[in-house]
């Protein structure tokens, strides 16, 4: 095998593709070429290896070799990729109990599927008419329009079939099935910047599949998943930008210089022709990247951080060039600001209709003020603005991002990102400028989409973690890799030190901290699949369904009244239950009607038990005395964790209301766990009295850890009145004369 060295200064991995493919398939058909890329002190060389083949045959079977001997060690990744990419669907039909916040159903899902399927469902402030901060555009068109086609087919399999498709379960797993394929884009987009920065693709796609955030809420309907979509989908847009202009510009400083250096006219038209025939690129992707900043900001008014440094990077791009001045920047921003007024028009008009600020009537008639149109990020920030408002969500201290959220979210890699850029800010303080990214390079454009919105969201006194989802992709684009060549490859100090080469050789080299990185992330990941997905408030969903089957099994007189504590609020729509706030159509006879209010529901979150106690007498009380004075069916039920079963029993004796009630448990949901009351060992149903020696027995510590277990479900209780008893009565009269 013969070697030849050829030294080039510019666009190398593009250079050795091209040698390879040309070497091989066009010009020399009886030699068989390989193209590397090495770099030796400091100097990039492309070695080419060729071998005179005796037949096409063999050059094609060596090439073949060579091509599964450079992808056998990255298929593995791959297909570790594409099993995760296919547990991310799985998991959606089987599907996740689990309950991370209520703003999951009740920011989107919730009020999407109780307008289009007139079902009982819950219309929180965000939605009201006289300042609304939602806006309902991006859920109307990834939901309601769905929701039409699949009504569709759903009246074609029970007209046909007898098969009823518009149950709790469908009402669940349609909308997350369309978040799990928008999740998708996220997986594009980082494929698609690894391809045009020659990056390696399989680690960095396989660290974001087997991400919890992608598994969980990756599939999940709450408005971060969107914003992290959009803000994925921008990146790859400014991404593709930024390396197009850095071409061009490239080509046509080099084409200027051969046209100043040319010596004969022939090669100067030449050199002038190929100038001119370089793509456009100052404007590109505007009008996408102008709709896609409007689409965020009326999605979620946070992605004002989260788009304002792609942005940047969108205008900065080819700026200290020859090419490239500050006519060229202002004018982007003049284009992008004009680009960007059809998608405003469209989102104020969408919700201007929907809130009924704005009717067909008005329009057609043309009677329009500023009145008639409503824009909710406005009002969202207006609403955020007061600390009040805030604060009635619930305040944190600034330091709750960087210290429990990044590392909930991205675990290892997050840290791993947050010491990085504290490196980069050391290096900005001791003026090592020729140290720092450049302001147009692709690193510098995932750095400040990662730490910009760090910063302004930190400033904030309300902070959750999903928050910080969108800032995913970049910390996988530039730190997945260290997952699996550890934290520093190569030797990162400047000067060569014992301690600094100890500290290396014990933990940053690849052979320390690769494994344990990689270990670590993968543990944590499937821990928080567990949890979220899996246990956390993971009874309220199937106490949904339950209460699906109790609304189609009960006399049609009969009211059902249900009573919560300590769990997060009930989607009404998982019920089932049809409106009774409509009118709804009879398809059969064509005739309206509407249904008399059979559910209630009272959600009092994390009410003392005393108090609790007093909540169930009172509407007991009102319940019986329909029954008494309108013959009024009722039944009464009560749904809270297992670790206060113990309260309610010792409250009832307490309080002597068992002696005319009773509390009949009827169905445990497991696993739940309920942050607000958490499982504890010690049940305060045993004797205080028990000596050491008891403690240590084998019968005391079975039944104290079956008791623990058992703790970890969701409760309900049928409450029933001993209508037989005198107490009872004498009770109910006494609770009625004061309700009166």
């Amino acid at each position: 095998e013969h070697l030849c060295n050829i030294k080039f200064s510019h666009c190398e991995w593009l250079m050795k593709d091209f040698l390879r493919i040309v070497l091989n398939h066009l010009f020399i058909s009886n030699y068989f070429f390989s193209v590397s890329l090495f770099k030796t002190n400091g100097r990039k060389t492309i070695c080419i290896g060729f071998n005179k083949l005796r037949s096409n045959g063999m050059k094609l079977k060596r090439y073949i070799n060579q091509l599964w001997m450079r992808h056998r060690d990255t298929d593995e990744n791959w297909y570790a990729y594409l099993f995760f990419g296919l547990l991310r669907v799985i998991l959606v039909f089987i599907p996740q109990k689990g309950y991370i916040h209520p703003d999951e159903f009740f920011q989107s899902v919730e009020v999407m599927t109780g307008d289009h399927f007139q079902l009982e469902h819950v219309r929180t402030w965000e939605f009201n008419n006289t300042m609304p901060v939602r806006s309902i555009t991006i859920q109307f068109l990834l939901l309601r329009i769905p929701w039409s086609f699949f009504e569709f087919f759903a009246l074609y399999m029970r007209q046909y079939f007898a098969i009823e498709l518009l149950r709790s379960y469908t009402y669940l797993v349609f909308p997350r099935l369309i978040m799990c394929a928008l999740s998708f884009v996220n997986d594009w987009s980082l494929y698609r910047i690894c391809r045009l920065f020659s990056l390696n693709y399989e680690i960095r796609l396989l660290a974001l599949s087997s991400s919890w955030v992608m598994l969980i809420f990756g599939t999940r309907t709450f408005s971060n998943t969107i914003e992290l979509a959009l803000c994925s989908l921008m990146l790859s847009l400014v991404a593709e930008c930024m390396i197009k202009t850095n071409t061009v510009i490239y080509k046509k400083e080099m084409l200027e210089e051969r046209y100043d250096n040319a010596k004969s006219i022939s090669e100067r038209v030449k050199m002038w022709r190929l100038c001119k025939s370089l793509p456009a690129h100052n404007y590109t992707h505007t009008l996408l990247v102008a709709s896609i900043s409007v689409a965020g900001v009326f999605n979620r008014p946070t992605f004002l951080v989260y788009g304002a440094p792609m942005v940047f990077h969108w205008l900065l791009r080819g700026m200290g060039t020859k090419t490239i001045t500050f006519r060229d920047f202002n004018l982007r921003i003049l284009l992008f600001c004009i680009s960007a007024l059809p998608a405003l028009v469209f989102f104020i008009v969408c919700d201007s209709f929907y809130y009924k600020y704005l009717t067909g009537g008005e329009l057609q008639m043309l009677q329009l003020s500023i009145n008639n149109f409503v824009s909710t990020p406005w009002n969202f920030i207006k609403y955020n603005l007061d600390s009040k408002n805030t604060a009635e969500h619930g305040i944190h201290p600034k330091y709750v991002h960087l210290l429990v959220n990044m590392p909930l979210l991205f675990n290892v890699l997050g840290i791993v990102a947050i010491v990085s850029f504290g490196r980069l800010l050391i290096r900005f303080f001791r003026a090592d400028y020729q140290s720092l990214p450049r302001a147009q390079s692709i690193i510098s454009l995932m750095t400040s989409a990662i730490f910009v919105p760090f910063f302004f969201l930190s400033l904030i006194n309300h902070q959750e973690a999903r928050f910080l989802l969108p800032i995913l992709l970049p910390i996988v684009l530039m730190h997945a890799p260290k997952l699996h060549h550890g934290l520093c490859p190569t030797y990162p100090f400047k000067e060569e030190h014992p301690l600094m080469r100890k500290i290396y050789s014990t933990v940053l080299c690849t052979q320390v901290s690769a494994k344990p990185l990689l270990k670590t992330w993968y543990m944590c990941n499937i821990g928080l699949v567990i949890f979220f997905g899996f246990i956390h408030q993971a009874g309220v969903v199937p106490l949904t369904q339950h209460f699906e089957n109790v609304m189609l099994e009960k006399s049609p007189a009969q009211h059902i009244h249900l009573i919560t504590s300590h769990i997060y609020n009930v989607p009404l729509t998982l019920v089932n239950v049809p409106s009774s706030q409509v009118l709804h159509l009879n398809r059969e006879t064509g005739q309206r009607y509407r249904r008399h209010k059979d559910f209630y529901i009272y959600e009092y979150g994390s009410l003392k038990m005393d108090q609790l106690l007093g909540k169930i007498k009172l509407i007991l009380s009102h319940c019986e005395t329909k029954y008494n004075t309108k013959q009024q069916k009722y039944s009464l039920y009560l749904a809270l964790p297992a670790p206060l079963s113990d309260d309610l029993a010792a409250k009832l004796r307490t309080s002597k209301a068992s002696s005319y009630m009773r509390a009949q448990l009827i169905r445990v949901f497991y696993p739940h766990v309920s942050t607000e009351i958490l499982p504890h060992f010690l049940s305060t149903g045993h004797n205080s009295t028990i000596t050491k020696d008891t403690m240590l027995s084998y019968d005391y510590v079975s039944k104290q850890l079956l008791s623990f277990l058992r703790q970890f479900g969701l409760e309900l209780y049928e409450v029933q009145i001993q209508r037989n008893s005198h107490t009872a009565k004498h009770h109910m009269q006494k609770i009625s004369k004061k309700m009166a």
